[in-house]
């Protein structure tokens, strides 16, 4: 995908279309890495916040409390 450099205020930057956002799994607020490599190529990463071991470990106990009686009819 080509994009052009567009002045932004007193900057330049450049647009990323709602298509593009959707594609990266992007939304506005979201952060990203750039890292500028030999050669001059940058590369965008997303910053995925992970989630803790003990919140996830909470929130698969919680399900299977909620759901106890169709996790038995399944087994």
């Amino acid at each position: 995908m080509i994009k052009a450099i567009t002045r932004i205020g007193n900057s330049q930057g450049l647009i990323f279309d709602a298509a593009l956002l959707e594609i990266a799994g992007l939304k506005v607020g979201d952060q990203v890495n750039v890292t500028v490599h030999e050669g001059g190529s940058i590369t965008l990463t997303p910053m995925r916040t992970g989630v803790a071991a003990s919140a996830a470990g909470a929130a698969a106990k919680r399900l299977i409390r909620r759901n106890s009686r169709l996790f038995k009819r399944l087994a």
